[in-house]
């Protein structure tokens, strides 16, 4: 059974300024670990340094923080910071992110996203160690950078990867891999692209759960996330290369043509819920473990809104959250 057992913060719905009993919930329920995403919601270290000052029996984790949207020395000084607050606590986790993120919305040219995540994973291990670092590397030049406060503790390193390349590269130069969209059948095709990692490899995988046994809702839910994420040309190469071409291409091509109708309509209920879980919380626990079961050392659940929830507000949620929490509490 997993030892480790997570929740993406900072939940909907609750004021950031109010997530002191969300953090206590989380870990009075058995969660291990509270990690973040940033998209176009909060950035990924705000809500953490937050449960680091007010829950410190959580783990913390960026998953992830872009390689593009922040200066090397920035980014850096950041996880620094994070890493003095919490330590031994805190994994740092980046990655590419997407062309939207990074060029849209942060003004950053999205060219090379593999030799970037490579050059900056390089820069932050030997920056995060206390080195100076003045080097030319192949996608930006540091010159004579040295953190001030180094942590005492530098944290893991983790990369996002979907598809063999990066996952090589995981398994090479970082402390662990970030998966994501992908069902708890699909983990060992990733894995074995991993062989190389040492015996103390973490493997985080970010799990969007429904906890409801409403199953039309959950799928309704479902197929919007779905056509929003896995038409993001990253997330359709990887699941061509996981072999789901043929059931998702009449998505795709609905996609293309603008109408987003017959895209929702295209996606078969079994996709749905072979990468969103949903169900009552004991089967959403079960299944989340079976991600554990397959090679995963650290499952977040990315909790979705329910009816329940909706109807319930914060007491609904404390209970969820004891609900879901880990099975061997």
């Amino acid at each position: 059974m997993s030892m480790r057992w997570g929740m993406t913060v900072p939940l909907g719905g609750v004021p950031l300024a109010e997530h002191a009993a969300v953090f206590t919930a989380l870990a009075d329920a058995g969660f291990t670990d509270a990690w973040t995403a940033e998209v176009a919601g909060t950035d990924a270290f705000t809500p953490l340094t937050l449960a680091a000052a007010w829950e410190p029996r959580l783990r913390l984790g960026t998953a992830i923080a872009p390689v593009y949207t922040r200066g090397p020395g920035l980014l850096a000084m950041t996880a620094a910071a994070l890493a003095e607050t919490a330590p031994g606590r805190f994994q740092f986790g980046i990655g590419a992110s997407s062309p939207v993120v990074a060029g849209d919305w942060n003004a950053a040219d999205f060219v090379k996203p593999f030799a970037r995540s490579r050059d900056m994973l390089r820069f932050l291990r030997a920056a995060l160690a206390g080195e100076m670092v003045d080097r030319e590397f192949a996608t930006f030049t540091v010159k004579r950078f040295r953190l001030e406060r180094p942590p005492a503790v530098p944290p893991q390193l983790m990369l996002a990867a979907l598809r063999p390349q990066m996952l090589h590269l995981a398994a090479a130069e970082a402390d662990g891999v970030i998966l994501n969209w992908l069902a708890a059948t699909d983990v060992p095709t990733a894995l074995a692209e991993t062989k190389e990692a040492g015996p103390d490899f973490a493997v985080a995988t970010r799990i969007f759960v429904v906890p409801t046994d409403d199953a039309g809702y959950a799928r309704t839910l479902g197929r919007r996330l779905i056509t929003s994420y896995l038409t993001v040309p990253a997330y359709a190469a990887f699941h061509r290369w996981l072999g789901r071409e043929e059931i998702l291409t009449p998505m795709w091509d609905a996609w293309e043509r603008g109408d987003r109708k017959a895209a929702l309509a295209a996606i078969p209920d079994a996709l749905v819920d072979d990468l969103v879980v949903h169900g009552t919380p004991d089967v959403v626990r079960a299944r989340v473990q079976a991600y554990a079961d397959a090679g995963v050392t650290i499952p977040v659940m990315a909790l979705l809104p329910t009816p329940e929830l909706e109807r319930g507000g914060f007491p609904a949620l404390t209970a969820l959250i004891s609900a879901l929490g880990h099975p061997s509490r």
